[in-house]
């Protein structure tokens, strides 16, 4: 006999290989025995493929016996149960198919926002953090990390620090139990479309034949994408639950030109100066230390790169619908070099100009402990924000819990897809501009650094050259003459001169900022890949609400959740542009006034070798 299963639950093929099942749906299996939790079969469409193990239940045939009439009343159709009743269900999907998911607390459960786990609702929930990979920071040789900068405490282990039941108010001042001044619990949990089961359990079957089906909006099997990693999909399925504090919240305000982050009210920059080359353990380890100067504290506090390093690791974990700017390279020899330096300073220079103008990234607590905790003075206070910065609560799903949207404000999905593809053809195309005009403009300083210069010198050395012959004449009218030709050969030698420094004038800048929004194009395909997840759910809740599957109230759930993410992704979009041509414009306006200057200034040096043949 020919072994068969059935669905127990709708299963949709994402990759090549698999095939989609539908919820009691009978499938002929090739093998009984799975393959690291996957089986082989035919759907009843006559596809072949795979699908989970832990989505159909093996249909088995009955033992022979005697016969089970039931006794006299028993319907004859009841005669195949057996004597223990239906056989269970099997065990919930492996991990591979569903991701952790926190079991909704009970009201009276309390859940201390500083520990790693917590208990509500029955089951040990695992912290943001374990749910979530982080980004972790580069650790090459460019800055190595030592016993000072990462030791075994943890912020729970300091005075005044999050966790063991404390939480701190808005003034900075921590209480325990209910005195949670500004803090407010948010969850989604409320209209899940996975219904009320448990956290990590499959959807339950409906027994009895006039139950109405209800369907899940599936999750995506690829675990690793950053739609799952981000935590977006754990929120638009509903998952997020934790606690929100008044100054945690970002939000979103309607603009003249669509969705925009809210301004920051008090703005502020920061100047990096002074790169001093320091050293530790009696000389034994060396490094370059930057003095920053924030404008609105005005005092100085000096970092160096590993410090910068290690707080575009927490940016970027933090905020996944977010361009955190990227870092200059690192670089393994010459990161003493007074030319490294400088590069490296200017690279710092941009990547800080454009952090403090961002509205949301200039006003979170990590930067700002950043920009104002002197850590050389004061260790322990450093080691304090830095270690409550590596056990925020609020990352992954529960990141978008802090976003506030526009109240009242409907955004049609469509006419956000539109948009949304739109600058995912123009990132592509300003990435393949960006990569051309960076390689001219290198071949082009590459040029005047070593070719021009040489070409001008010898043209140069020519007219010396000439000079010289005319020298050999003798009469005291040609002096003059003679005189005028070897300036214009020196001025030629400058000329080439002016060619070789003009590059750091012009070119170097356009370069620098070409490679900082480089960094920004190469981020938005993964903040694009979010909203795309979430519209992709929305898409898939809508058809399982016309098929009679889905509560239009969870499928609106979804909706809501996916709009936060919009809105979201469309301030960021806005912002990008306005800094694009903030910055495109001043840069091009200090080319082209560098460009002038320097044309001047080649233009001085023929005027004066012009005025030499006037007293000939």
């Amino acid at each position: 006999m020919a072994l068969r299963a059935r669905a127990l639950y709708d299963f949709r093929s994402e990759n090549p290989g698999e095939i989609s099942l539908r919820e009691h749906e009978v499938l002929s299996l090739c093998s009984e025995q799975d393959i690291e939790g996957w089986l082989e079969g035919v759907n009843s469409r006559g596809d072949r493929g795979l699908f989970p193990a832990s989505y159909v239940q093996v249909i088995r045939a009955p033992e022979p016996g005697p016969p089970a009439d039931g006794g006299p009343g028993v319907p004859a159709r009841y005669a195949n149960v057996p004597p223990g009743g239906f056989e269970p269900l099997p065990a919930a999907p492996p991990a591979a198919f569903q991701p952790l998911l926190q079991p909704q607390a009970s009201p009276g459960s309390f859940q201390p926002s500083g520990t790693s786990f917590s208990y509500g609702g029955g089951a040990l929930q695992p912290s943001p953090q374990q749910l979530y990979g982080g980004y972790q920071a580069s650790q090459g040789s460019d800055d190595d990390w030592d016993d000072e900068w990462d030791d075994s405490s943890t912020v729970a282990d300091e005075p005044g620090a999050l966790g063991s039941g404390a939480y701190p108010d808005l003034d900075g001042s921590s209480s325990a139990g209910g005195g949670m001044a500004g803090r407010y619990r948010l969850s989604t949990r409320s209209d899940l479309s996975l219904g009320s089961r448990g956290a990590s359990a499959p959807p339950q079957q409906h027994q009895g034949s006039g139950a109405k089906s209800s369907a899940t909006v599936s999750r995506n099997l690829n675990r690793f994408s950053t739609f799952v990693k981000s935590g977006g999909e754990a929120f638009v399925l509903g998952e997020a639950s934790g606690f929100v504090k008044d100054g945690d919240k970002l939000c979103v305000v309607l603009g003249p030109y669509g969705p925009e982050w809210q301004e920051n009210p008090y703005p502020f920059q920061c100047t990096i100066d002074d790169p001093t080359k320091q050293t530790k353990f009696k000389g034994m380890k060396s490094y370059i230390s930057y003095k920053l100067v924030p404008t609105h504290t005005q005092v100085p506090v000096h970092r160096r790169y590993k410090h910068f390093d290690w707080l575009y690791a927490r940016l970027a974990e933090k905020f996944p619908v977010i361009s955190v700017p990227h870092l200059p390279e690192k670089q393994a020899t010459g990161r003493f070099e007074e030319d490294f330096i400088s590069k490296r300073r200017k690279g710092l220079i941009w990547w800080m100009n454009h952090m403090a103008s961002h509205p949301v990234l200039a006003q979170c607590d990590v930067f700002q402990h950043f920009l104002t905790c002197p850590s050389s003075t004061d260790e322990k206070a450093w080691k304090q924000g830095k270690r409550k910065a590596e056990k925020d609560e609020m990352v992954g799903a529960n990141f978008f819990l802090t976003l506030s949207t526009p109240p009242a404000a409907a955004l049609d999905l469509q006419e956000v897809e539109s948009k949304i593809d739109g600058f995912k053809s123009f990132t592509k195309k300003m990435d393949d501009s960006a990569l051309q005009l960076n390689h001219t403009a290198n071949e082009f300083a590459r040029k005047q650094v070593t070719g021009f210069k040489k070409e001008y010198q010898k043209v140069g050395q020519s007219f010396r050259g000439l000079s010289q012959a005319f020298e050999l004449d003798q009469q005291a009218f040609s002096v003059g003459l003679n005189q005028a030709i070897a300036f214009t050969g020196d001025a030629y030698d400058a000329i080439g001169e002016l060619f070789a420094e003009q590059p750091r004038q012009d070119l170097d800048p356009v370069m620098d900022l070409l490679a900082l929004y480089q960094g920004h194009l190469a981020n938005f395909p993964d903040i694009i890949h979010v909203q795309k997840g979430a519209l992709t759910k929305v898409k898939e809740s809508r058809r399982h609400v016309e098929e009679g599957k889905m509560e239009v109230q969870k499928a609106d759930g979804i909706q809501d959740r996916c709009n936060t993410i919009s809105f979201a992704t469309l301030a960021e979009i806005h912002h990008f542009h306005q800094i694009r041509v903030r910055d495109f414009k001043s840069q091009m306006q200090h080319f082209l006034q560098q460009q002038i200057i320097f044309f001047q200034k080649v233009t001085q040096k023929l005027e004066e070798a012009l005025h030499k043949y006037d007293s000939v």
